[in-house]
């Protein structure tokens, strides 16, 4: 960063202090969208997320007098946001998908939505860019795609609230253990500890292609088809297509329903019953759209109900694709994300 750029925040914190929202609102603003990824990992919930990003701002602003310069802006709001989180996490069970909580169910298992359980989220690939720091923001955290997936998601959920935020200040942001420490208030020592008991726990709950987390690629042109060709099966309701494209082993969620499904004969089973408008238990048409979430190509699913002229928002689908075969689906049944990631939640019948 410049000596300009330098005066040019001095100037601004100066306003700032002297009261003017405004001056506030042009420093802090430009930190938001990695503040919010930072809060998400933090939370596994994209709804607080944002909630948790207004509260370090707040928190900010009253404290500005405080700041004193001998970090960062960015370095004082992450630390901000990350104490803002563990007070929000403290005494909360953590968020988890249908298979943290039990075995797999029969295909004909019909149980009602739990919403007494804080379900994991999709986050919006729309609202965070991987950009590199540039020479003017040469602290610019890079939000890399493999810290945002699902599968990281849900490992990282499986920590205890400070040992999470020691392994994503340390390991995802690449900040030093003392700086660490100085934010959760602890001992070098402690900071060590708690990581290495946090990536001994992450590797336990990764997929077993990802016990060494390593970035994650654009997706494949294959991976690609293969997610195009599943959504075409979909809309033509098209059991065997949608069989030849999953693995023998796939999983499939679809939060805040408690039951979820291993295995391809039990996943197309469960789709046969409520595929068949003739089964009591028929759902009705989809239309599909490709979106994309957690750093992954994603889709959209919109359902035609019996009666129904219209094609309405159902779910937020996030696939795991290896191999050419879908190992894992993860549909977030909750209509209320679809705003977040720029769709309708209705669609005209002609429609695609």
């Amino acid at each position: 960063m410049g000596a300009g750029d330098e005066d040019d925040d001095d100037a601004v914190v100066a306003a700032a202090r002297a009261g003017h929202e405004s001056a506030f609102a042009a420093l802090v603003e430009r930190h938001r969208g990695e503040l919010r990824v930072h809060c998400y990992r933090m939370l596994g919930s994209f709804d607080e997320s944002e909630d948790l990003v207004q509260e370090t701002f707040l928190r900010a602003w009253k404290n500005l007098g405080g700041f004193e310069g001998r970090s960062t802006l960015r370095a004082w709001l992450y630390r901000i946001a990350t104490n803002a989180c563990l007070d929000a996490l403290d005494g909360r069970a953590r968020r988890g998908l249908p298979h943290h909580l039990s075995a797999p169910s029969d295909p004909s298992a019909t149980l009602p939505p739990r919403t007494d359980i804080a379900w994991l989220q999709p986050f919006p690939d729309r609202l965070w860019e991987p950009v590199a720091p540039s020479e003017a923001e040469p602290d610019a955290v890079v939000v890399g795609r493999e810290t945002i997936e699902l599968a990281f998601l849900a490992a990282i959920q499986h920590l205890p609230p400070k040992q999470r935020a020691v392994l994503i200040l340390r390991d995802v942001l690449g900040w030093p253990a003392k700086q660490t420490a100085a934010v959760l208030e602890g001992s070098l020592a402690s900071v060590n500890s708690a990581l290495q008991r946090a990536r001994a726990t992450l590797r336990e709950h990764l997929p077993e292609r990802r016990l060494e987390w390593a970035p994650s690629a654009e997706p494949t042109e294959q991976e690609l088809a293969v997610l195009r060709r599943y959504m075409d099966a979909v809309e033509r309701a098209d059991l065997a297509a949608v069989a030849a494209l999953l693995a023998e082993d796939v999983r499939t969620t679809m939060p805040p329903y408690p039951m979820w499904f291993q295995g391809r004969d039990t996943v197309v089973a469960a789709l046969a019953a409520s595929w068949d408008p003739d089964l009591p238990g028929y759902v009705g048409r989809f239309r599909m759209m490709p979106t994309r979430a957690n750093g992954r190509p994603a889709m959209a699913g919109y359902v035609r109900r019996p009666g129904d002229a219209a094609y309405r928002a159902f779910a937020i689908g996030v696939p795991r694709i290896e191999d050419g075969r879908i190992v894992e689906i993860t549909a977030f049944h909750d209509a209320g994300l679809f705003p977040a990631f720029a769709l309708a939640t209705v669609l005209p019948p002609a429609q695609r």
